[in-house]
């Protein structure tokens, strides 16, 4: 069993890492269980290096590999707005149904032709203060018109994944954990796995 630290305080979050990753001997804990550590500043201008500073940073104050993502809405019509403030798009007080709504008022006009936007995820994997790797995952789709679905968090009910009808929101769980941004990183992370647990049990 390989221990990470998660980081992350959004469970919504973390339990979707837990389904991603299901069946491999691999446990999370949370940031919620180090309230020694500080909390990382995102002020990168990437996804890419804001994951980065928030696997580095904590893997310094802990002998745990720290796996960390960054992920956010892309809007072509925005000029990729949201982009890396994604999180704190309403302000850095508001939450996500603030962040749909500023969203929405930004796309009011804006006709269904010209509607596209992709998630994006980046993870990255550090310990003892060193990147390992970091691995990156896409989703395609548009924005709709208004919010739909009870599942999912962030943008996920205004997200129309290529090729189908319904919002993210709408489609549940098991379907997004083959389609989202977050789900396609995980796969290239999980093959760092299995080659590392390959080599354990040549070790045994």
């Amino acid at each position: 069993m390989i221990t990470f630290l998660l980081a992350t305080r959004n469970r919504k979050k973390a339990a979707e890492f837990k389904r991603l990753l299901k069946g491999f001997p691999v446990r999370f804990l949370t940031l919620d269980l180090f309230p020694e550590l500080p909390p990382v500043k995102e002020d990168g201008a990437s996804f890419k290096a804001n994951a980065i500073k928030k696997a580095v940073e904590p893997s310094r104050r802990t002998i745990l590999p720290v796996l960390a993502e960054d992920s956010g809405l892309e809007v072509k019509e925005l000029g990729g707005r949201p982009g890396v403030r994604s999180a704190r798009f309403a302000g850095a007080a508001q939450d996500d149904h603030a962040n749909v709504a500023k969203l929405l008022r930004s796309m009011k006009k804006v006709p269904n032709s010209r509607r596209q936007a992709r998630f994006v995820c980046c993870m990255a994997l550090a310990a003892g203060g060193r990147l390992i790797r970091t691995f990156q995952g896409t989703c395609s789709g548009s924005i709709a018109r208004q919010p739909a679905g009870r599942t999912g968090f962030g943008y996920d009910p205004v997200f129309i994944p290529w090729g189908h009808a319904k919002t993210m929101a709408q489609l549940g769980p098991r379907l997004k954990d083959r389609l989202s941004h977050r789900s396609r990183a995980a796969m290239k992370l999980k093959q760092i796995l299995e080659d590392v647990l390959e080599v354990e049990d040549l070790l045994v």
